[in-house]
């Protein structure tokens, strides 16, 4: 069997300063760069995303695969026009070329489902209805989803089956591709689509309450599992990104099966009442230093501080300085010296000045930036003072967590700053603090801080909550809205309650 396969990942905080531009998916920052053709194949087998898995499955299938393009760029605000029509355009390109060249037997598709471009609602949607119209009815498209999609009914109309992740942090990337890869074998074996249930619910998830490391969301998959084998049906609950000023904004569920609309039935009243279980404490930013401060006395692991609002992972830029500034006014670096430590800062001007002083010297700079935010205000202004450097980086970083281990990023000119005590890591490209080795890359021991910010929202967890003592989510001012209320939705439909 001759699969095509291709991708495009893109989560679009539609309230965020910064588009993806082209150069934005050829960067190879927090995502893979730009590939076309076979290199796709040799690049991303076996690696901890979907296309990896898809790969993986396929050759224990002993299918054959066709690659076309794979695309990625980190989350931001809309994807411009231009970079979305030349990877569509690629994709499309290959795929009439192999149509031509003795055709296919059906598309997989790694896809996030939380895009917005400058000029689609729904650019996944469309880029499967685009498929669709040059393979015809009867050729199965299969994709996989970021458990964080907002799932259109175009989408949901135009693909044979569709799969989220079921874990997030998002350790389960690989294992999505290859539920994807199941759910093609089930649609081959079957020779038709099988039956699809899908429901809306009526209600924002906010971000920080998703994981699926905490409750309820652990019990919800968990369920979710059980419900797949007693009625032999493939389940997915997208819990939404809530920063996408769309239409279909919002958690779905929908599973496919002879059995799957009682599965389905099910598993949206679990998620659907009560309500309040998705309600989660989020913190002023002192406050969530003075409380961290307190917990540190008696801990022997770090208290680690979600900037939650900052979260490259979600759009914002992971440069704005509420929490620097939060830890400065409580003090926390004079009674803990050298054992408090942010990260990781996007600041390739303070990055860059710390490559000219070099390693011991002081420097006196700003470190962070004002942001615009929802509603035309601004984060904070930049923490002014006098820096040492600590330590330099070229900026190479290999993972080892378990999000993606083995994966590497190219963050440019990186450093150790410190001021009052306070360790920043700084670098000069983009990436969500999810891994230890973004603080060790510029010489902070994460294991051995009192307290570390992370500017994250969830991702940090899967590899920083084995050393962490206690977890706090504070709510400094930055692009990503922890409460879903705050943001001046234009498109949401007046039954969607921004809260739960």
């Amino acid at each position: 069997m001759k699969v095509f396969i291709a991708g495009f990942q893109h989560e679009t905080n539609t309230f965020a300063p910064s588009k993806a531009d082209w150069a934005a998916f050829n960067a190879g920052s927090s995502f893979p760069p730009y590939r076309r053709g076979a290199e796709i194949i040799a690049a991303y087998a076996a690696k901890n995303i979907p296309i990896g898995g898809f790969i993986d499955a396929a050759r224990e299938n002993g299918w054959s695969l066709v690659p076309s393009a794979w695309a990625g760029a980190t989350p931001s605000a809309h994807v411009t026009e231009d970079a979305f029509e030349r990877i569509a355009g690629a994709i499309a390109e290959d795929l009439a070329a192999a149509l031509a060249q003795g055709g296919i037997d059906a598309v997989y598709l790694d896809l996030h489902g939380a895009a917005v471009t400058e000029h689609l609602e729904d650019p996944e949607g469309e880029l499967i209805a685009r498929i669709r119209k040059l393979v015809g009815p009867d050729i199965p498209i299969v994709a996989s989803l970021d458990l964080h999609g907002n799932i259109t009914a175009q989408m949901l109309a135009e693909a044979d089956a569709l799969a989220t992740y079921r874990t997030y942090p998002h350790v389960d990337m690989a294992d999505t591709g290859k539920l994807a890869a199941r759910l093609l074998a089930r649609r081959i074996a079957r020779g038709t689509r099988e039956p699809l249930h899908a429901r809306r619910l009526s209600f924002l998830l906010p971000l920080n309450v998703q994981s699926t490391m905490i409750e309820p969301a652990a019990s919800v998959y968990r369920l979710l599992k059980e419900l797949d084998e007693k009625h032999d049906a493939v389940l997915s609950f997208a819990t939404g990104f809530p920063a996408a000023d769309i239409a279909e904004c919002g958690p779905v569920v929908w599973g496919y099966g002879d059995d799957a609309g009682a599965a389905v039935a099910t598993l949206f009243e679990r998620i659907d009442q009560p309500r309040s279980q998705w309600r989660l404490e989020v913190l002023e930013p002192r406050a969530a230093v003075a409380r961290a401060l307190s917990l540190a006395e008696g801990a022997g692991k770090p208290v680690v501080i979600a900037d939650t609002q900052d979260n490259p992972g979600a759009g914002a830029d992971s440069n704005t300085s509420g929490m620097l500034h939060a830890l400065l006014a409580e003090g926390a670096g004079k009674r803990y010296p050298g054992k408090i430590a942010l990260g990781l800062m996007f600041d390739p001007a303070a990055a860059a000045a710390a490559h000219e002083a070099g390693v011991g010297a002081q420097i006196r700079i700003g470190v962070g930036t004002s942001v615009p935010t929802w509603g035309g205000r601004f984060s904070d202004k930049p923490v002014e003072g006098l820096f040492t450097v600590r330590a330099l980086s070229d900026g190479v970083v290999t993972f080892k967590g378990p999000m993606f281990r083995g994966g590497a990023v190219q963050l440019g000119p990186s450093a150790c700053l410190e001021i009052d005590g306070v360790l920043i890591a700084v670098g000069s490209g983009k990436s969500q603090m999810l891994d230890r080795e973004l603080f060790r890359f510029v010489g902070i021991e994460p294991e051995a801080m009192k307290v570390l910010v992370n500017k994250s929202s969830v991702h940090f967890r899967a590899d920083f909550a084995p050393i962490a003592s206690h977890i706090l989510v504070a709510k400094a001012p930055g692009p990503m809205a922890a409460d879903p209320a705050d943001l001046p939705w234009t498109r949401l439909p007046a039954t969607m309650a921004l809260q739960p």
